[in-house]
């Protein structure tokens, strides 16, 4: 299991911002989630802003963004394609893409609690009956969010979602081409890769 990265200089340096020049594209906007895909531009400092939600963060493209606290104190952060970042809630920053390309960032704005009762437990669940696909990226009292590898043409097991759930695809695959987001409902079910490539995408379910 990959260690949730996080960091803690100050409230508002760990919201990771990605508030480039280019607009956001919403995803989705439920009750319960935002879903935008933000591109960074090279060398455009946002505007001040803050972050009043809890978010997981999905790099696309590898990157560095430095942090600006109003008190002048600078934080830099690097990522890499395939990365998945917990950003708490945080002040007011300024922020900035310190490379010379621009880059994705999949935001994942975490609106409410999580619900009561909790999603009950499965014996299939994916981790349980299928490691060999699924391995677990993070989880907190929020969102868990699993990394699911196929290789060429390689099938899972019967395995079972009992909560909401986004995917994230990372790479080209049959269901969706890499950067899309798809949300998805409780379902029951085995899955397979048709192609002739490895694949692999991120699973966050919503608690």
């Amino acid at each position: 299991m990959r260690t949730m990265r996080s960091w803690s200089l100050l409230a508002m340096l760990t919201a990771a911002s990605i508030c480039g020049q280019t607009p956001d594209d919403v995803k989705f906007d439920t009750p319960r989630v935002r879903v935008l895909v933000a591109t960074e531009q090279p060398h455009h400092p946002s505007a001040l802003h803050e972050h009043k939600m809890n978010r997981v963060l999905i790099y696309l493209g590898a990157g560095q963004i430095t942090l600006t606290a109003p008190t002048g104190k600078v934080a830099t952060l690097k990522s890499k394609a395939g990365d998945v970042v917990w950003s708490p809630a945080g002040g007011p920053h300024v922020s900035e893409n310190t490379t010379d390309h621009s880059f994705q960032v999949v935001e994942i704005e975490l609106k409410g609690k999580p619900r009561q009762p909790p999603a009950p437990t499965s014996e299939l669940d994916p981790l349980k009956v299928d490691p060999k696909h699924y391995t677990l990226e993070l989880e907190n009292d929020q969102v868990r969010v699993l990394r699911v590898r196929y290789g060429p043409r390689e099938k899972g097991v019967l395995h079972e979602h009992t909560m909401d759930h986004l995917v994230v695809y990372l790479t080209d695959q049959a269901r969706g081409k890499a950067g899309e987001v798809r949300l998805d409902g409780v379902m029951t079910h085995t899955e397979e890769n048709p192609l002739d490539h490895p694949v692999e995408r991120l699973a966050i379910d919503l608690k």
